[in-house]
């Protein structure tokens, strides 16, 4: 073998025999237990992030130690390749999406090859293939029939100038990302999944404290996330009366303004209720009154979800209505407020500015009235600055409520519900805040949805025969909307499946979300022509322990930025596929790994125009302060820039770290450190930096550190091949070995059997320290040359060494297990068994206990491992130790600890 280590030899070599050999292609097999891991599909954006090569090492170390173990493992991949940024970009290079997606599919593809991954690459899927597309039509046209899928009108942000709707991130102070035009609010048709159908399912499996919970195997943080959001609420819907005509002299929605509270015990403390910007009140006020017609102009500008709303600050105007409370008759004021959701409730809440904190501001801000009804004893109520317990409803009783006065929330709940239904204006209600899926998006690079638009029979399901819908891959956007509202090729022969006149399609596309809702169950059947799923699928995606129900897939890997919306929407599609006969299992997802985030230093620094300029790490210095804590940054050497060129020692600011981002100028490439250090160096670094689920911060150096063990271990088997070539096949006869030997062994079975466990929870940091001291301990042991025992030893531990150090670094441990005759005797790394603690190794013929005497330490004693109370006292009594410390006295009591010490009383 070569004396020294050549990454770019060394990974070419074992690709190639893992090219020949096929050796990732997995096949269904009912003799092994199997194990589906899998990791989140990547947007093909361009190229690998280190993000990604963290997330597929962590799959991949898993893959192959199971493997090992003789588990039947599948690591397939794909691409998530619908979307915006293929769009954005085609608009930008004048080129269709479909040729910049696939160019960088074919880049990433090579990158990942490069990386060395255990990916079966025969089970390969894209999301813009119509051969996996079709499955998104068809099971749509099956929920569709099952009146899971319906159509409604939605409220968009449209842009005047692009003709297209835009997502709410693209919204930019109420003004079009690309043209910044006003944004417009405007009511188009769309279809919609009814995911609620599904809600108390969805909150059953994944609760925290719910015995139907079946997701005990993900973060509790992501279980948490995912209730909050579906964010199932118990509480009251009632209203408020009143006399309000429309222009034709219809009371608006029959005379009652309903609100639905989890807080009914604070219904005496209301001073005022707010309507939705689009609430029919709010509408028929603003008719007549420009002042609310302009503030419902300027409500409609930026996004329209929960989150964006409850960002914004709190406004509102009156308008001049009153509505009559339910339970004491009085007049309450109706204004219009810019953070009410008419999707969410009724469009309408009821104010309580001493025990809600939005409302607090809202009232001091508009100088509305504010009435305390719970108190807590010991606690005065300050009516200038809010404090938590106003909202707390756990410690407090009702006061200045009349008759509900004095309750505990509960009771206070229960009575007012009561009080409202006997006057028939109000119920106990549970609410949802989770809401339907709006699947439609009007753009151009999506599924199409499988709909034909007659003018006499209105919309009309494709016929399942002429499936798939298929997208053409030669079109441009130019900027003026949806380019498939133009292309009469895709709208040509088309008739009516109802009345058989001619018709156009539905030029709308699916949500992305659609295409990774169910993309690992594709894996398991890829090229299956005649249905969405198949055998393959009932054989991974099953869940081990039971015939039915249950979660498929074993593990799944990816960012937490995708814990609510994908896993929320995979877990549906799920539900869904199971109602339907597809598959047995009730949830997707067995364990969930959230990987943490790579971060990286940030310097940027302002340019002459007010713009912001970010530099690479590799051109900047930290500047340190006295106590050697960065301070700022400088350049190291002369840089090009906005202003000119900017010379060495240019004052640079530090932002600290930050998830690595292209913008940022911060990222690593990934094949600049393949081509550096190789591979099995990139994936070493990112598995040792730190735990999987926490962020790691990048760091050069320990790059170089990493490929500093790389290199010891392979000087360490270079400098032994010709021992380890003589005894690769040769056991350990414990009887045979010298004393240090011996000890040698334990210590490597001692960090084997850590090794082993730190696999079982994905430690994977700690499986590599527990590699590194695998080869300290060979290192620093002082072999006897043609010593069998110290031979057999060697052997041994360079096996579990390697063995153990695989999953990371698989070119060198498998181009090292070859040349030094382990496959001959063990077969191929990539299924050789994994190394099995030996309990004789760890046996110890002699053991070291610490001496003390009257309670103090005062040195140790080596004893038999076997040896008696009565051998300890006396092994004790002649130490040292004890003659130095007894001062002449002679023992009053021997108390031995057994295995840890012996303390001699005197």
């Amino acid at each position: 073998m070569q004396d020294k280590y050549s990454h770019s030899e060394v990974e070419a070599a074992a690709q190639a025999d893992w090219q020949a050999a096929d050796a990732y292609r997995v096949t269904e097999d009912a003799s092994k237990p199997k194990y589906y891991a899998c990791s989140m599909l990547p947007y093909p954006s361009g190229k690998l992030h280190m993000g990604h090569v963290r997330n597929y090492t962590i799959n991949d170390m898993l893959t192959r130690q199971l493997r090992m173990k003789g588990f039947n493992v599948l690591m397939p991949m794909g691409w998530d390749a619908f979307g915006l940024p293929a769009e954005n970009a085609a608009l930008k290079n004048k080129v269709p999406p479909a040729q910049w997606t696939y160019d960088n599919i074919a880049y990433m593809k090579g990158q990942m090859q490069a990386m060395g991954l255990a990916i079966d690459w025969s089970r390969e899927v894209a999301t813009c293939d119509p051969a996996y597309y079709k499955w998104n039509q068809w099971l749509f046209l099956k929920m569709l029939e099952k009146g899971i899928a319906y159509r409604k009108t939605q409220v968009v942000n449209w842009d005047p100038v692009d003709q297209t709707v835009l997502a709410n991130e693209q919204v930019i102070d109420g003004r079009g990302w690309r043209t910044g035009a006003l944004v417009e609010k405007r009511e188009i048709p769309g279809y919609y999944l009814q995911i609620t159908d599904y809600a108390q399912e969805l909150l059953d499996h994944v609760q925290l404290d719910n015995p139907k919970a079946t997701l005990t195997g993900w973060p509790d943080k992501v279980r948490l996330m995912q209730e909050n959001w579906i964010g199932k609420s118990s509480g009251v819907r009632f209203a408020f009366t009143h006399g309000i005509r429309d222009a034709a002299g219809e009371l608006i929605q029959d005379g009652k303004l309903y609100v639905f509270t989890t807080r009914a015990d604070t219904i005496m403390g209301v001073t005022f209720c707010a309507v939705a910007p689009e609430h029919p009140l709010a509408q028929h006020v603003a008719a007549t009154d420009a002042t609310v017609a302009a503030f419902i102009e300027e409500a409609k500008k930026g996004g329209t979800t929960e989150a964006e709303l409850a960002a914004k600050e709190k406004a509102g105007v009156p308008l001049g209505l009153n509505v009559r409370h339910p339970l004491t008759g009085e007049d309450v004021p109706v204004w219009v407020g810019n953070y009410v959701l008419m999707s969410y409730g009724d469009g309408a809440v009821m104010g309580v500015p001493a025990h809600d904190e939005r409302d607090f501001a809202f009232a001091r801000k508009y100088e509305l009235p504010v009435t305390q009804v719970i108190g807590v004893d010991g606690q005065r109520y300050d009516y200038e600055q809010w404090q938590d317990w106003y909202g707390d409803k756990g410690q407090g009783v009702t006061i200045n409520s009349g008759s509900f006065s004095g309750l505990r929330h509960a009771e206070a709940v229960d009575a007012v519900a009561q009080a409202l239904v006997d006057k028939g204006l109000g119920e106990k209600k549970t609410t949802w805040r989770l809401r339907d899926w709006g699947v439609s998006r009007q753009r151009y690079w999506g599924t199409p949805i499988p709909m034909i638009l007659c003018e006499a029979c209105g919309p009309q399901p494709v016929p399942e025969q002429d499936l798939p819908v298929v997208l053409p891959q030669d079109l441009v956007p130019d900027g003026s909307g949806n380019p498939l509202v133009k292309s009469e090729a895709f709208h040509a022969g088309v008739v009516c499946p109802c009345c058989g006149q001619p018709a156009r399609r539905e030029t709308d596309t699916m949500d992305t979300f659609v295409d990774s809702s169910w993309y690992f169950m594709r894996y398991c059947d890829p090229q299956l022509a005649s249905a969405m799923v198949g055998e393959g699928t009932a054989y991974w995606m099953r869940d081990a322990q039971r015939a039915t129900g249950g979660a498929g897939m074993d593990q799944y890997i990816g960012g937490i930025e995708h814990a609510i919306l994908h896993l929320l929407y995979a877990r549906f599609w799920t539900k869904v596929m199971r109602d339907l006969g597809l598959v047995t299992v009730d949830e997707p997802f067995a364990k969930l790994l959230t990987q943490g985030m790579v971060l990286n230093h940030i310097y940027s620094r302002r340019t002459a125009k007010g713009g912001k300029e970010y530099f690479w790490p590799k051109d900047v210095e930290h500047v340190l302060g006295e106590d050697g804590k960065i301070v700022g940054a400088q350049l190291k050497h002369a840089v090009d820039s906005a202003d000119g060129l900017l010379p060495v020692g240019t004052a640079i600011d530090y932002e600290g770290v930050g998830t690595m981002s292209k913008s940022k100028n911060n990222g690593v490439d990934p094949q600049d450190l393949i081509e550096k250090y190789g591979a099995d160096t990139a994936r070493l670094y990112t598995m040792f930096t730190a735990p999987p689920e926490l962020t790691l911060e990048w760091n050069e150096s320990a790059v170089e550190g990493s490929h500093r063990f790389m290199r010891r271990v392979w000087n360490f088997t270079a400098k032994h091949a010709e021992a380890l070539q003589t005894s690769a096949a040769s056991g350990v006869s414990t009887a045979a070995l010298r004393s240090e030997a011996k000890a040698l062994r334990r210590e490597l079975h001692l960090v084997l059997k850590q090794v082993s466990y730190d696999y079982e929870r994905m430690q994977y940091n700690t499986v590599v320290s527990g590699c590194m001291k695998l080869l300290n301990a060979l290192e620093t042991f002082t072999w006897q040359v043609g010593d069998a025992g110290d031979q057999a030893v060697l052997s041994e531990g360079v096996s579990i060494l390697l063995r153990s150090l695989y999953p990371a670094t698989p070119h060198m441990t498998h181009v090292l297990w070859t040349e030094l005759g382990y496959a001959q005797a063990l077969g191929s790394l990539l299924d050789a068994p994994w190394p099995e603690v030996d309990p004789q190794a760890l046996v110890q013929d002699e053991i070291e206990l610490m001496l003390q005497v009257n309670g103090k330490l005062r040195g140790s004693v080596t004893v038999p491992a076997g040896a008696d109370k009565a051998a300890i006292e006396a092994v004790a009594l002649a130490h040292e130790g004890f003659i130095k410390f007894s001062d002449g006295k002679a023992p009053k009591k021997v108390i031995v600890v057994p295995g840890r010490l012996v303390n001699v009383v005197v």
